[in-house]
């Protein structure tokens, strides 16, 4: 078992000078703990005119920054949407090369079609267009990426013989992934040689399922690429303190901070009616899990949140269902104060994690042991 971190850089009102800097400064700040924590991915999500819930919208400039800030941890740009009305292919090729020569080939690229209205609709994109666009666009990149040079007439994009540079560091290409938050998109990411990089914060019995299926099919996959990426990643919140009652409080209050603002967003599908999108998605789960202020705390089957002891349970759990990394979200519009977020990662990394991996070194010291 692998583990990670996850941001979508929410940013709380009231939205001054230094609101949205403050937010960026302190997630650098993490990454470079986790560096040096032994985290082995950072990944940034791509959004757009999500307020207060994401302002990411450039995450390859932030990745370059954790990238130049960091040694070894590998830089996860996901997702990346591969719809054309918010990113020429060529430009994802492009952008996700420079990020990958500059961080010493650490890059893993995901990919995805973005799930809300207000995003699509932003940019005027159909919902029924972006399954067929980003199959055609994941199906492109890697050719960008190792041909010498790349013509394409298809349905999202056209364009001439170019030499399209510069090309990644690794060879043949970085691990490509695919965002997974409704059934059935892991079946997507098996038949395509893709990673799964789940978003949801189901229970244990229904992911297992899922990546069961996810690794039977992937057996006889047809990959668009020239590497078969055969990782599964899940997310989670990580509040790990040394008082259990603490640890639940304040996790449960990151939870809810986080579901209350997703809960604010419209998905594609309640807004227009697609096939394309066969089910609501994360979203609505969402919506279903908030709790009321005045609600008593309840730990949600599956998160990471409580004394080390409880979490190292959850983790073994969440590694007999097959899941290879758990991806961390460690705040939501600053709800935790940063002193508290880096106490849990160094209290983590020091009690849980090496129930899961030899720790080295660096990392004990680094978390403060002996």
């Amino acid at each position: 078992m692998k583990f990670g971190i996850f941001y979508e850089l929410s940013v709380p009102r009231p939205w001054d000078r230094e609101a949205e800097r403050t937010v960026y400064e302190n997630a650098l700040e993490q990454v470079r703990l986790a560096d040096e924590l032994g985290f082995d991915q950072v990944w940034c999500v791509e959004h757009h005119f999500l307020e207060e819930y994401s302002h990411s919208s450039a995450p390859e400039l932030f990745l370059t920054a954790c990238a130049m800030q960091t040694k070894n941890i590998r830089v996860g740009h996901g997702i990346v949407v591969c719809v054309p009305q918010f990113n020429h292919p060529v430009r994802i090729a492009e952008r996700a090369a420079v990020l990958d020569i500059l961080s010493g080939g650490r890059l893993e690229m995901g990919t995805g079609r973005s799930a809300t209205w207000t995003e699509l609709a932003g940019f005027r994109a159909s919902p029924d267009d972006t399954k067929k666009t980003w199959d055609e666009i994941v199906r492109c990149l890697p050719k960008m990426w190792t041909q010498e040079r790349f013509s394409h007439d298809g349905y999202a994009f056209s364009m001439p013989s170019r030499a399209i540079l510069p090309k990644p560091y690794q060879k043949p290409h970085p691990p490509m992934w695919v965002a997974v938050t409704s059934p059935g998109t892991e079946i997507d990411a098996a038949e395509r040689g893709l990673g799964s990089l789940g978003l949801t914060f189901g229970g244990f019995s229904d992911q297992e399922k899922r990546i069961a299926e996810y690794r039977r099919r992937i057996k006889s996959c047809d990959p668009v690429g020239e590497i078969v990426n055969e990782q599964v990643n899940t997310v989670n919140f990580l509040l790990c303190h040394e008082d259990d009652a603490t640890g639940i409080a304040t996790g449960t209050r990151l939870a809810g901070t986080f579901n209350y603002l997703a809960s604010q967003l419209l998905s594609a599908r309640e807004a227009y009616p697609s096939r394309s999108y066969p089910s609501l998605g994360l979203l609505p789960q969402l919506r279903r899990e908030q709790t009321s202020p005045g609600d008593a705390p309840r730990v949600p089957e599956g998160l990471c949140i409580g004394d080390p002891a409880r979490i190292v349970d959850v983790v073994r759990n969440w590694e007999a269902c097959g899941v290879d990394r758990i991806n961390f979200l460690l705040n939501a519009v600053e709800t935790v104060p940063q002193e508290q977020v880096l106490a849990s990662m160094r209290l983590f990394a020091k009690e849980v994690m090496p129930k899961f991996a030899p720790a080295t070194a660096a990392a004990t010291a680094a978390a403060g042991g002996n």
